[in-house]
């Protein structure tokens, strides 16, 4: 989503946020959160290993939303870390800038040998989860990162990247995004190639962030399940990025999953109005914010996400709270059915409602489940189960 993070060379104050009062967790939910495989498929604390130099992951932080002390109070057992460069950014610049996070995150791994564990295939993930460490895995965020070039593709495969969004927030050369004027129609023939050829190396579609177009022509195209690595419902935020029922329905009969992102202009329609007449256009918005942290991408989210929080709490914008996850949660339950829906939360990467600040926040949606009625079965499907299902269903038909 939109990237902001807060560069400390560029002075930006520390975000420290006025911690909402935690909301009481039953031992019910405690215990079967900590049962559950808990896997979030969307986070942007990549940007922090590579331009703050102040962050280690293996210590709490007192801004941002991931580090291992926090997940491991929130029993997160493992984290897709994005691989993200800006749409702009394309050609040689973007595969180097990739390539430099890869290695950040092998590097987190590699240096926390303890705590985490790179994670390929959902056996991983399960092995992790039963030696106690979190499994890291990673997704690209954006299709540009390819340069054109399927050999690319491979590469990025070898090195361990488990899932590619097909667009970022502008068109590539062969696909439409949700948030850009239509150029392709969708997916253009080499963008049903690039589909075809994630199938064959076991890399997941994700569709989140394309146009609509793009979503039907991808999933016409694929042989393998999809999925939407951090999306929500677009009947109740009436945003671009928001899945609308009908492609959340198609999306269950593909197999694939629908990872609720929790960013507030996601969840809430009112804050996203509100937000837009603020700030205006959201992809000029992230551009001027870059521009002002020297094209640092470490400088965005967290400084985005500082401002819209102040806002929030002063009243300059409309209060989204943690709550709202649960609506878009239950909402695509009814819709796609409880096979199809997961957790995407876009940590690190865009504004959180108020009350889940960080990842340590997690066992209370956990919690909330359980008091609307949900079968600990189906909780357990939400929040890792039906992920860990698509990866392998995607496993069993790599090299067809």
């Amino acid at each position: 989503m939109r990237k902001v993070l807060c560069a400390i060379a560029l002075a930006i104050p520390v975000v420290v946020f006025t911690q909402v009062p935690a909301d009481s967790v039953s031992p019910r939910a405690k215990q079967l959160h900590d049962r559950a495989i808990v896997v979030d498929s969307h986070d942007d604390t990549t940007q922090r290993l590579i331009f703050d130099n102040a962050f280690d992951i293996g210590k709490r932080n007192p801004n941002g939303n991931i580090d291992i002390p926090r997940m491991r109070e929130g029993g997160l057992d493992a984290l897709f870390f994005s691989i993200w460069v800006p749409s702009e950014v394309t050609g040689p610049t973007a595969v180097k800038r990739a390539l430099d996070q890869i290695d950040a995150v092998r590097e987190a791994v590699r240096t926390h040998p303890h705590d985490l564990m790179l994670a390929t295939t959902a056996a991983d993930v399960r092995k992790a989860a039963a030696d106690h460490k979190i499994a890291a895995l990673m997704g690209m965020e954006g299709g540009h990162m390819i340069d054109d070039d399927l050999r690319l593709l491979r590469v990025y495969a070898a090195l361990g990247v488990r899932y590619m969004t097909l667009t970022h927030y502008k068109n590539n050369n062969w696909a439409d995004s949700s948030t850009d004027k239509a150029a392709h129609n969708g997916l253009t023939a080499f963008g049903k190639d690039v589909v075809r050829e994630m199938n064959r190396l076991g890399v997941m579609v994700d569709i989140s962030h394309v146009a609509d177009k793009t979503f039907f022509d991808a999933i016409e195209t694929t042989k393998a399940p999809m999925i939407a690595s951090h999306s929500s419902s677009r009947v109740i935020a009436n945003h671009a990025r928001n899945m609308t029922d009908d492609m959340m329905r198609a999306l269950a009969r593909n197999g694939g999953v629908v990872m609720i992102s929790y960013h507030a202009a996601f969840l809430s329609e009112e804050f996203r109005v509100a937000s837009e007449k603020k700030n205006g256009n959201v992809v000029a918005a992230i551009d001027a914010m870059s521009k002002k942290c020297g094209g640092n991408e470490a400088c965005t989210t967290m400084e985005g996400e500082r401002i819209d929080h102040e806002a929030m709490m002063k009243g300059d914008l409309p209060k989204v709270t943690w709550e709202k996850i649960i609506e878009h949660i239950d909402h695509a339950v009814k819709t796609a059915g409880v096979d199809h829906v997961g957790l995407g939360s876009d940590f690190d990467g865009a504004t959180m409602p108020l009350g889940m600040e960080d990842a340590s926040k997690l066992p209370k949606i956990t919690d909330a489940l359980l008091k609307k009625g949900y079968s600990e079965a189906d909780i357990e499907k939400i929040l890792g189960g039906n992920i860990l299902r698509v990866m392998e269903a995607v496993e069993r038909l790599k090299g067809a």
